[in-house]
């Protein structure tokens, strides 16, 4: 019985957070609410089952799960942060062409290449969070709030700045807890 509730357990995990994935990267073809949202659900589902108590480990399992939660996060929360982004300022910021906005007061472009540094802010978080160290969060968050100070003179800027951050640090830290919860 033992035996078969673990692989029950394992295949659920396995379930939710590949289907997190996939809509993930369908999310960032796509770029519809509906369907990050649902990739959250997902990851949310996986948690939850990641959580449950259960007997003995699964090395094989743990590694697999592990390489899938990097790439939750990595993934998922470009698709995050854009919606939620698009949410917050009800697209009132006009976006330039190399990924930055542009600031009305001042019509120059800032907070470019974004994306690029999220992909790699969330890389960074996941695989602090995996090794045990959760410590390099302060780092990262410093390096990142360091690098992108003298553009922050204007509200608008700040305000994408915090906010995109702080998904972007959220979903990181959610797909970590899926190999951290289970293992």
């Amino acid at each position: 019985m033992t035996t078969l509730l673990a692989i029950a357990y394992w295949a659920a995990l396995f379930i939710f957070a590949i289907g997190s994935l996939l809509l993930a990267v369908l999310a960032w073809t796509r770029k519809t609410l509906w369907i990050i949202a649902s990739s959250a659900v997902f990851l949310g589902v996986a948690l939850v089952i990641a959580a449950l108590p259960r007997q003995g480990g699964n090395p094989a399992a743990s590694i697999s799960l592990t390489i899938i939660a990097i790439a939750i996060a990595v993934v998922g929360g470009g698709p995050a942060t854009t919606a939620t982004l698009r949410l917050a300022t009800r697209d009132s910021v006009k976006t330039g062409q190399h990924g930055g906005i542009i600031i009305a007061s001042e019509p120059q472009e800032v907070l470019r290449g974004g994306q690029t540094i999220g992909l790699l802010e969330r890389l960074a978080t996941v695989g602090a969070l995996v090794a045990g160290f959760p410590a390099a969060l302060a780092v990262i968050v410093a390096i990142k709030g360091v690098g992108r100070f003298t553009e922050l003179d204007a509200a608008e800027a700040r305000e994408r700045f915090i906010i995109g951050t702080f998904v972007s640090l959220i979903w990181a830290c959610a797909a970590a807890m899926l190999p951290l919860l289970a293992g």
